[in-house]
């Protein structure tokens, strides 16, 4: 059966899985205070596990990226789904310290293949004027994801206790894994999609000139694109994990929230989160649609968001309801600069490629956080929240610079220098 406009549904699918991977890394950070009713967890404690997790993120981001341009977007997306759903329904079972930090870094393993497998379908889906409302479509997945984590779980959590909560999060990803198997399949190979959407992808791709016939994934590193876009997510991805990890943990620790209140507010952020997602991509498309240069498209928006996070800086310093206004548009700032800047590797480099370039971007983001992370956390323990929300305001402004002397211009990036 023929479904028009197939790549939409696809960026759909992409939004659920998103979403999932959210709802499960978040199911810990909402649940932590009745987790330790039974296990005793300190704030180093907390720290360790949410760099755990990052740092077998970051490590797989960049395996999971190789993994899925040796396997395919199709066989690889569904190994890696099938894998933290297992680590996270697994987690139900703990009942130790050192239980919780096996099971978080293993979830952190399967899950650090999960942008690049997005990244990679959008390349192998979407012309370049669509890719940015695409990315921004599945990014948007994030936001829906933790948007339900707050009351969905906070409400399992106090109906059924918290194991229940990683058994029901874990076990949605089974099914989607069933789901992705039985529909994916590349615009060549799909036998859902219409001569003329096919012909509208073949008709994007890159002129036979720009693709190398080999390349390693060593020799990446010698493009300076690739570290300025390394620098640049290490940066703000610190920042996006920080804010999304220890919201709860700041609402009860500062704010003297209950299980029960944090269901109540702690997704309010995310919706302002995933509206960033959508509208900066959105933004992206437009500019583009209106005859801007893909270069002044992404770089355009990339430095409106920028201009929103320093409301990071005000959290700490207003009432509840401001600070919980002011984390809602620093969710907000990151999630409209994320829709584009996670664009870029396809905007770059070729689709064969772009799993691995995501894969290092994705991997320098979340070893980044890991690190940054523990050290907030550490200095949290201590002194309070104040000076990692003033460096948060600052670091996309700093990455975008980076940005901009590391891609003097964003256009296709000729491989064929380094074949052979």
């Amino acid at each position: 059966m023929i479904v028009r406009s197939l790549r939409w549904w696809i960026a759909g699918l992409l939004a659920v899985a998103t979403a999932l991977s959210y709802l499960d890394r978040q199911s810990f950070p909402t649940v932590v205070g009745e987790v330790r009713k039974e296990i005793e967890i300190s704030t180093e404690d907390y720290s360790q596990l949410t760099s755990l997790f990052l740092l077998a993120y970051g490590l797989m981001y960049a395996g999971g990226g190789w993994i899925l341009d040796r396997l395919g977007t199709r066989w690889g997306y569904f190994v890696m789904i099938t894998w933290w759903s297992a680590a996270n329904f697994l987690t139900g079972y703990v009942t130790s310290l050192n239980g919780l930090k096996i099971f978080r870094f293993l979830l952190g393993m399967g899950e650090g293949g999960g942008f690049p497998g997005s990244g990679k379908a959008v390349s192998e889906w979407f012309p370049p004027r669509e890719r940015s409302l695409a990315f921004g479509l599945f990014n948007t997945g994030s936001a829906l994801g933790a948007i339900v984590a707050a009351p969905a779980l906070a409400w399992l959590a106090y109906r059924f206790g918290w194991r229940w909560v990683f058994f029901v999060s874990g076990a949605a990803g089974f099914l989607w894994a069933a789901a992705w198997l039985f529909f994916y399949q590349t615009p060549d190979r799909s036998r859902r999609i219409s001569d003329q959407e096919r012909e509208l992808i073949r008709a994007s791709l890159p002129p036979r000139s720009l693709l190398a016939e080999k390349i390693r994934w060593i020799d990446l590193f010698r493009y300076p694109q690739v570290w300025g876009l390394m620098a640049a997510k290490l940066l703000t991805d610190s920042v996006w994990y920080f804010l999304l990890m220890w919201l709860p943990k700041y609402l009860t620790d500062v704010r003297h929230f209950n299980i029960k209140e944090i269901g109540y507010y702690a997704w309010i952020p995310f919706v302002f989160a995933g509206a960033g997602s959508f509208l900066g991509g959105g933004l992206g498309s437009l500019l583009l649609r209106r005859g801007h240069s893909l270069d002044r498209s992404r770089k355009t928006a990339l430095a409106i968001a920028a201009s929103v996070m320093p409301a990071t800086t005000l959290i700490e310093w207003t009432p509840t309801g401001s600070a919980i206004v002011f984390y809602s548009l620093a969710l907000f700032g990151h999630q409209f600069w994320s829709a584009n800047v996670q664009t870029l590797a396809a905007d770059l480099f070729p689709s064969r490629v772009v799993g691995s370039v995501e894969g290092l971007l994705g991997s320098a983001g979340a070893l980044g956080a890991a690190a940054i992370g523990y050290a907030f956390g550490l200095h949290i323990a201590g002194h309070g929240y104040t000076l990692p929300f003033l460096i948060c305001g600052g670091l996309h402004a700093l990455s975008l610079l980076i940005l901009r002397k590391a891609v003097p211009r964003i256009e296709p990036v000729p491989l064929i220098d380094l074949a052979g």
